[in-house]
């Protein structure tokens, strides 16, 4: 099995700044750099959304991917030395407010969460105006 357990949330105003971590181990989880790992949020009373995704691509790069809304604000990086995924998340907005997973998967390469297998309980992220 694969454990994730995500950190950073909090509270911040709008404009403001925040950094998750996601941990990720596990006693098949040998190869976490090859793992497609993705961050999603779902707010109260709305699905869970794509945030972003960072998969392992041929020749040892990695492939990211935005949700549109989300492009330019947030960057997506990993630590393959510490098996950790991390979402910098910058000029923030009220409408960033949700729960944010951490989620991995060996061969995803989409954005749909039914495509990831493995999930962290969460992080709440509330954005103040």
């Amino acid at each position: 099995q694969v454990q994730l357990v995500e950190s950073g949330g909090g509270l911040v105003q709008a404009g403001g700044s925040l950094r998750l971590s996601c941990a990720a181990s596990g006693r098949t989880f040998s190869t976490f750099r090859t793992y497609t790992m993705g961050w999603f949020r779902q707010a109260p009373g709305k699905e869970r959304e794509f945030v972003a995704a960072n998969s392992w691509s041929r020749g040892s790069t990695y492939k990211t991917d935005y949700a549109d809304s989300m492009r330019g604000r947030f960057t997506i990086s990993r630590d393959n030395a510490e098996n950790t995924l991390y979402l910098q998340m910058n000029s923030l907005k009220p409408e960033d407010t949700a729960v944010y997973y951490c989620a991995a998967d060996p061969n995803s390469r989409g954005n749909s969460p039914l495509e990831y297998a493995y999930w962290g309980q969460g992080t709440q992220v509330t954005v103040s105006s």
